[in-house]
């Protein structure tokens, strides 16, 4: 059914309610109207026939009937179009419309009330007359045959109101719903062709000047966009898992066919000489300690590639960085990792993000950054500058060549005597980019060493748009600053 329509039988539906209500309540006040205009009536007819009154009790009550008689006549003209009785000690005079001798009166000797005789009522009101000489009570009556007759026509009228407000008031609103849903339907027929699956095609953003309409045509245009970021991210997620499947494959071949092959020797030799087997167990542990940390650091990426802006916060990054520089402490305990970091250094960001920014720092400077007697001497220092942070990782190792600098983040990228999965320097900088940051590596402080340093803005980030470090594939990585060839 259309709105129009359920409208048009709302309006329809109620009005004629509405107008028996309003009916009921004018019923009432035009009832209490005419019993206020009769009483009025009555109120006049007894203060202009209680004198003649007065004068028939006196009379009888002097025992004189022509009098009396002469009396009776001027009250009964007097009353005119009212109902006339005088009841008194030993005298009871009526004339005129009144209810039946054989009703009751009330008891009461004054005010106004309503006397009923059979299918008929009367207003009465009744007066006492009081002088030296007699005492008794008059009563004036008037039939309510016009108060009902008005009250008939006037609820005729309310009834026949109601019956022509019900169809006349229904098709007004239909009319009126039609031309104001006019809008609506203009833009049910502009979204019913809208396949978001197969077509880019979006509304415009057009004013119809119905509040309602264009506060829904927002909401779906808004609906749209979501879908088209949902169908994206879906989209990268896609390209993301079958990319981690394709690295996985490609990086794994290797450390699994060398296990294999240690196997098959193990398997094929079984009085291999103590040393041999040793040396074939070692080889066995290092593979396996590489597929688990190759493991681990695609997860890791994927997190990063995969990560919403919901997930970001206010983060202590002199907090962040006391706990990895502590968690490095315990893994290398012969290094000496000293941390300079001012506190209350607050960044919006990825807090296990930037934890494994830290982390990876300090593992690349402790596996490649020892000088030539195997010492590892690691300063960690993390300040404030104009809008940014700067963190810096500085190490006694032989450095970088200017010419590896580039390269040594791009996936995969090990030295030849690296154990490593070739990733860790990757997530730097994955998490820098995250956080529109930026990372770099240079000569130390003195010239000896490596220093690697970190840029990460102060205020909030916002994500890129692209986030593809799983995804091999040339070209792909157009929202970092860092190059990614295929591997």
């Amino acid at each position: 059914m259309r709105l129009s329509t359920r409208i048009g039988l709302a309006v329809g539906c109620t009005v004629p309610l509405l107008v028996l209500a309003c009916g009921w309540l004018l019923l009432h006040l035009v009832a209490r109207d005419l019993h206020r205009t009769e009483d009025q009536h009555l109120r006049q007819r007894a203060v202009a026939v209680a004198p003649q009154a007065r004068a028939l009790l006196r009379a009888t009550a002097n025992g004189r009937p022509k009098a009396a008689d002469t009396r009776e006549r001027q009250l009964f003209s007097a009353a005119l179009d009212v109902g006339v009785r005088v009841v008194g000690p030993g005298a009871d005079f009526s004339g005129g419309p009144q209810p039946g001798a054989a009703v009751a009166l009330p008891e009461q000797s004054s005010g106004f009330v309503t006397v009923r005789d059979g299918g008929r009522s009367w207003r009465a009101l009744a007066r006492p007359l009081k002088s030296p000489a007699v005492a008794g009570t008059l009563w004036v009556f008037s039939p309510d045959t016009a108060d009902r007759t008005q009250l008939q026509l006037v609820r005729r009228r309310v009834l026949l109101t109601a019956v022509l407000a019900a169809p006349l008031s229904g098709l007004l609103a239909w009319g009126l719903a039609t031309g104001a849903s006019t809008p609506l339907r203009r833009l049910t027929r502009r979204t019913a062709g809208l396949d978001p699956r197969t077509s880019t095609a979006r509304l415009p953003e057009e004013r119809t000047g119905v509040r309602e309409v264009d506060e829904l045509a927002a909401t779906i245009r808004t609906v749209l966009a979501r879908y088209d970021e949902q169908a994206a991210r879906t989209g990268e997620a896609l390209d993301t898992a079958r990319s981690f499947s394709a690295a996985a494959a490609h990086e794994l071949r290797t450390p699994l066919m060398s296990m294999g092959t240690n196997l098959d020797i193990l398997t094929d030799h079984p009085g291999l000489p103590d040393p041999d087997r040793t040396e074939v167990l070692a080889d066995l542990r290092r593979e396996h300690a590489r597929l688990l940390g190759l493991l681990v650091m695609l997860r890791e990426l994927g997190r990063g590639d995969l990560v919403e802006a919901e997930a970001f916060g206010d983060v202590d990054l002199s907090d962040v960085a006391d706990a990895a520089v502590a968690e490095a402490r315990r893994r290398a305990p012969d290094a000496d990792i000293a941390l300079d970091a001012a506190p209350g250094l607050t960044v919006h960001g990825w807090e296990p993000g930037l934890r494994l920014l830290l982390d990876n720092l300090l593992g690349n400077a402790l596996a490649h950054g020892r000088d030539t007697r195997g010492r590892a001497r690691v300063r960690v220092g993390v300040c404030g500058a104009a809008g940014h942070v700067r963190i810096t990782v500085d190490d006694r190792g032989p450095g970088v060549p200017p010419g590896a600098r580039a390269r040594i983040f791009e996936r995969f990228q090990r030295g030849p005597d690296s154990a490593g999965s070739g990733l860790g320097l990757t997530l730097v900088a994955q998490q820098a980019a995250l956080h529109r940051g930026s990372v770099t590596v240079g000569e130390g402080p003195d010239g000896a060493g490596a220093r690697f340093e970190v840029r990460l803005p102060s205020g909030g980030p916002v994500l890129p748009g692209r986030r593809d470090w799983l995804i091999d594939t040339v070209g792909a990585n157009r929202s970092q600053s860092f190059p990614k060839d295929p591997s």
